[in-house]
């Protein structure tokens, strides 16, 4: 019965959603990172030319490459996981809606946070492109077999196997989400906001190619190593998360400049090249502290906060010195189960007592 009941909201939600889309193609300001918040199968029963994507986008997705938009929706999904992941504790949490924009005013402020959106959402497409290549889900491209033959005997090792075809997804990711700045909306923040997007999405890239791992395999008699087999793969996503989250806290505070060479505010520091591993911004975050509908910061009033812990989620700096409400909940689980010969598990019920805080 229940599941029953899902399937018809599922239903309803996928007929609001193409109603909508269909009723307001230009008015939504929609992203492809809304793919990474739908519920399955609903981008399918959509159809493409309906997708919140730019025209270039669609004529990409719809027409030459369609056996692509499951890994585009995969990657939109792991983007946003990630920044989840890394942001949790934090007053930015990374907060997403099932709205279009998805980010809502964060996909537009040009802030720091703005940065790290692009820069993990361009490495989540990466990721996810290169994989499904990997797997052999695709005819355009399998293993990366550019290095095998080469390597160095004289140490006993050689490259082989199958290596993650990182530039293929490297590609694939440049091209489209190019195709969405060429397309997108110059309303707020105009070249200036655009020419940064292009290069944190380029900084995210970076970060895949920089985190790859070089895997062997030992060949010989009775496990001698004599000689080894090597190749290079993509490092797990949360590796990459804590990449780009470094390039976050260091993040290079550029001129508002339509030009492509973009330049630091820092006085001190102007004649410095940005690299292109370096998340760069545009305006100031703001706190994050208190709730502004304007500007669509959602505040940490309500929020969950360690009062043990002096890093960003202790209640004293989640809290903005607000202080923090003590709540006791009562949890109640399965504890000392046992096997009962035969054939089933004997568990008692367990209670137990512990305090919740919360942001005022």
């Amino acid at each position: 019965m229940e599941d029953r009941a899902a399937y018809g909201i599922h239903r309803i939600y996928s007929v609001l959603l193409l109603f909508s889309f269909s009723l307001c193609p230009l008015l939504c300001r929609g992203s492809w990172m809304w793919l990474g918040v739908t519920a399955l199968g609903v981008p399918e029963k959509m159809g493409c030319a309906n997708l919140p994507l730019s025209s270039r986008q669609k004529d990409m997705m719809c027409r030459r490459k369609p056996h692509l938009l499951p890994s585009v929706k995969d990657g939109a999904r792991l983007g946003i996981a990630e920044c989840h992941a890394q942001f949790r504790h934090e007053r930015w949490n990374c907060s997403t809606t099932k709205q279009p924009s998805v980010f809502g005013y964060e996909l537009t402020s040009g802030t720091k946070e703005t940065a790290f959106i692009y820069a993990v959402m361009s490495a989540g497409l990466v990721h996810a492109v290169t994989r499904s290549c990997s797997a052999g889900n695709m005819t355009e491209c399998s293993c990366d077999t550019s290095l095998q033959g080469t390597g160095s005997p004289s140490q006993g090792w050689h490259w082989g196997g199958c290596s993650d075809d990182v530039q293929f997804g490297t590609s694939f990711s440049r091209k489209f989400l190019d195709y969405a700045s060429v397309n997108g909306s110059t309303a707020k923040g105009g070249d200036a906001l655009i020419a940064m997007n292009q290069h944190n999405s380029e900084a995210g890239r970076q970060a895949v190619a920089k985190t790859v791992l070089t895997d062997c395999r030992c060949h010989g008699v009775s496990g001698s190593c004599a000689v080894k087999t090597c190749w290079r793969t993509l490092a797990p996503f949360d590796r990459v998360g804590r990449f780009l989250k470094e390039r976050y806290e260091n993040g290079v505070h550029v001129l508002h400049r339509s030009r492509r060479k973009v330049r630091r505010k820092d006085k001190d520091r102007r004649r410095l090249p940005v690299g292109k591993e370096e998340l760069i911004f545009l305006n100031k975050s703001p706190n994050y502290c208190l709730e502004d509908r304007r500007a669509g910061v959602v505040g940490t009033r309500g929020r969950r906060c360690s009062r043990t812990s002096a890093g960003p989620d202790g209640c004293n700096l989640l809290c903005c010195g607000r202080g923090y409400n003590t709540h006791v909940v009562r949890s109640v689980e399965r504890c000392e189960c046992k096997f009962v010969w035969c054939c089933y598990v004997r568990c008692r019920r367990c209670e137990s007592m512990s305090d919740m805080h919360t942001c005022k």
